[in-house]
C-alpha cells in the first residue's frame, strides 16, 4: 500500500475505534432506501444470461448498507464495467453484520446456489471480526479457508484488505493486518489492500457513522477496484 494508503487506513482505523460500540458494521439496522439513486439505468440494461458472473462476497461494505438499490458495489461495480465495454454480471452476496466465520459458513451456498461459475469472487471480509475483538487468528484460519475453497472450484479471487483499530494495540494491528498480503501471496489471489483507501476522512463520502462509504463513496471504491477486477476477471468480453 503506497503512503497516501496507510494514512487512509489509519485515519479510518481512528474512526472505528470510536465507533466500536457498533459491535458491527449495520449488523442491526437494514438498509434504508436512499433518495438520490443517481445510477446510470441505461448501464445495468441489457446484460445478456451468459454474461461473466463475479461475486461480491462481503460484509455490509458490500451489501450498500443504507443505500439505494442501484447505489451499493455491486450494481456500481457492474456499471462501471459496463462503462469500460466490459460485460459482466456483478452479483451482490454481501450480508450485513457478517463475520469471517458466518462468511465462511454461507460461501459454499452461494456457489452452489449460482446460476453460473463464477469468473471471479471478489471477498471482502474481517472488518466485524476486527469491531469484535476475534482472535485474529481465527480470521486468518476463516479466510484462508474460503480462499482454499474458491482455490479447489478454480475461482479467481480479488481479496479487499480491513485495518485494525488502533486501541486494539500493536500485536494485534501486527497479527490482523499481515492477513490479507500474505493470504493473498499465498492464493496468487489479486489484492485491493484498503477497501476504503482514498475515501475515509472525507465527510463528503461516507455515511454519518464515519464507517460506511455514501454512494459518492462507493464511486471511489469500485474507481480503485474495476480495473482490478477487470485484470483478474479471465473471460472479460
Amino acid at each position: 500500500m503506497k503512503t497516501a494508503g496507510w494514512r487512509s487506513a489509519l485515519i479510518y482505523g481512528c474512526a472505528i475505534a470510536l465507533c466500536q460500540p457498533l459491535a458491527a458494521c449495520g449488523s442491526a439496522d437494514a438498509p434504508v432506501p436512499s433518495t438520490k439513486d443517481t445510477a446510470d439505468t441505461k448501464t445495468a440494461a441489457a446484460i445478456p444470461a451468459d454474461a461473466p458472473l463475479i461475486i461480491a462476497f462481503g460484509d455490509s461494505l458490500y451489501a450498500g448498507y443504507q443505500l439505494g438499490p442501484k447505489e451499493g458495489l455491486a450494481p456500481q461495480l457492474q456499471a462501471a464495467l459496463v462503462k469500460d465495454g466490459i460485460v459482466a454480471r456483478v452479483q451482490n452476496a454481501g450480508v450485513s453484520g457478517d463475520t469471517t466465520a458466518a462468511g465462511r459458513q454461507r460461501l459454499t451456498y452461494v456457489l452452489d446456489l449460482a446460476k453460473a461459475k463464477p469468473s471471479l469472487v471478489v471477498l471482502g471480509l474481517g472488518g466485524n471480526d476486527m469491531l469484535r475483538g476475534i482472535d485474529a487468528g481465527q480470521t486468518r484460519a476463516n479466510l484462508d479457508a474460503m480462499l482454499a475453497e474458491l482455490k479447489k472450484r478454480e475461482i479467481p479471487v480479488l481479496l479487499t484488505g480491513m485495518v485494525a483499530a488502533p486501541n486494539l494495540g500493536a500485536d494485534y494491528a501486527r497479527k490482523f493486518n499481515a492477513i490479507y498480503p500474505e493470504l493473498a501471496a499465498k492464493y496468487d489471489a489479486s489484492l485491493y489492500p484498503f477497501i476504503l483507501d482514498n475515501v475515509v476522512g472525507k465527510p463528503d463520502l461516507m455515511l454519518g457513522d464515519h464507517i460506511h462509504p455514501n454512494a459518492k463513496g462507493v464511486k471511489i471504491v469500485v474507481d480503485g477496484l474495476a480495473p482490478l477486477v477487470e485484470d483478474a476477471l479471465p473471460d472479460a468480453q
